[in-house]
């Protein structure tokens, strides 16, 4: 039980990063764990707009998958949680390359 609660926790705080970068004024960069230049996109409204929202997305799906952590720690059920947000976090990249950096990105 206190791993799902600790998976939601995870899960909120994706959703409240979304939330921010949804909300932001300022360009923002795709990870928090990127502090360095960004490219320069079209319109960093909308840019913020769809970033925000694969982050609430993401931190959605993240919450859903940590359901089977609820059988037990040592189930082995707990690896979908693991694997999917592994699939996840690869799929959520790919849409950001393919699809946010291509639309948005400054020619």
């Amino acid at each position: 039980m206190l791993g799902f609660l600790i998976w939601l926790i995870v899960g909120g705080l994706f959703i409240v990063f979304g939330i921010y970068t949804y909300r932001s004024k300022k360009q923002k960069v795709f990870g928090f764990w990127s502090f360095g230049e960004s490219f320069e996109v079209n319109d960093v409204k909308v840019y913020n707009h769809a970033l925000g929202k694969l982050w609430i997305v993401f931190g959605i799906l993240f919450a859903l998958l940590g359901i089977p952590l609820l059988s037990g720690q040592n189930s082995p059920v707990v690896f979908i949680s693991i694997i999917g947000a592994m699939f996840e976090a690869i799929g959520a990249m790919v849409i950001y390359i393919t699809v946010i950096e291509k639309k948005y990105r400054k020619n």
